[in-house]
């Protein structure tokens, strides 16, 4: 009988496992979905084992995604996107007013507004001093991702703008005539949006609601006594705020996205409807 020598592990004879996305680290630690070696920068931790980013990746496109009880999604690595984007808008004209008259290009007044209607939306990405876009930055990024996860991302874009074109609108309507002239700039209608819906949602998911009131209340009386404050547009933006909040958090839940979709079009149709009737 003729012996042949074992033969080696595949491995062996292929050299010692390498990392398929860096090939010059060898890995003795493989993945437990695929197999394949992993090198450290590549593993993440799983409930037995390690993954790759690969098959990370891959799980995450294909599982489905969690929902809150709004509506929104939910994602581990989801960041405040449309939150972060208002506020750089906000910051970038703000530092852009220094370089160019945008100012006097966006900023609102009731008079302006029949000509250059778009205005009703500019003017609150524009601030009169650094303390007041502090001021409304601050609440904007308190109060803004929270309702942006609740809600998801367009139902929150939308209820900011709204309520911004809430507040424009509520400045024609409730200024008397003689001070049209006057430019109204901020983001204070849209904070006010959404401080009416935080409340709305907080009470709506059975939290506690009282602080953010007392916000709201603190800021209505200091819309009222501090000069040069639009309590107008404060107004304005609470209530388009508090109406859409309120759709948003108790619709049904096989009727959310088709009738947070009529909701937001009848919303818009009425503040537009409203601002001619004014200027008619």
């Amino acid at each position: 009988m003729t012996s042949y020598p074992a033969a080696p592990p595949p491995h062996a004879a292929a050299g010692p496992p390498t990392c398929p996305r860096h090939p010059d680290r060898v890995s003795y630690v493989s993945c437990q979905r695929c197999g394949r070696p992993a090198c450290p920068e590549c593993q993440r931790p799983a409930a037995v084992g390690v993954h790759c980013v690969d098959c990370v990746r891959e799980a995450g496109r294909t599982q489905r995604a969690h929902r809150t009880v709004l509506g929104g999604r939910v994602s581990p690595s989801s960041r405040p996107v449309a939150t972060i984007t208002f506020i750089a808008l906000c910051v970038l004209m703000y530092l852009a007013d220094y370089v160019a008259p945008v100012y006097q290009l966006f900023a609102f007044s009731p008079a302006i507004g029949q000509i250059e209607p778009w205005r009703m939306l500019t003017s609150a990405f524009l601030h009169a001093g650094w303390l007041h876009l502090l001021v409304n930055m601050y609440a904007l990024w308190i109060v803004g991702p929270f309702l942006e996860e609740m809600l998801g991302r367009w139902r929150y874009v939308a209820l900011y703008l709204l309520s911004a074109l809430g507040g424009s609108v509520a400045v024609v309507l409730l200024t008397p005539v003689s001070q049209w002239g006057y430019s109204v700039v901020g983001a204070s209608g849209a904070v006010f949006g959404l401080f009416a819906a935080i409340a709305v949602v907080l009470k709506r998911t059975g939290r506690d609601a009282r602080q953010i009131l007392v916000v709201i209340a603190i800021n209505v009386v200091f819309s009222l006594i501090i000069a040069r404050v639009s309590w107008q547009a404060h107004l304005g933006g609470l209530v388009v705020g508090a109406a859409l909040g309120f759709l948003f958090a108790y619709l049904p839940k096989e009727r959310r996205s088709s009738g947070a979709v009529v909701g937001v079009v009848t919303s818009a149709v009425v503040l537009v409807g409203v601002t001619l009737l004014a200027y008619a």
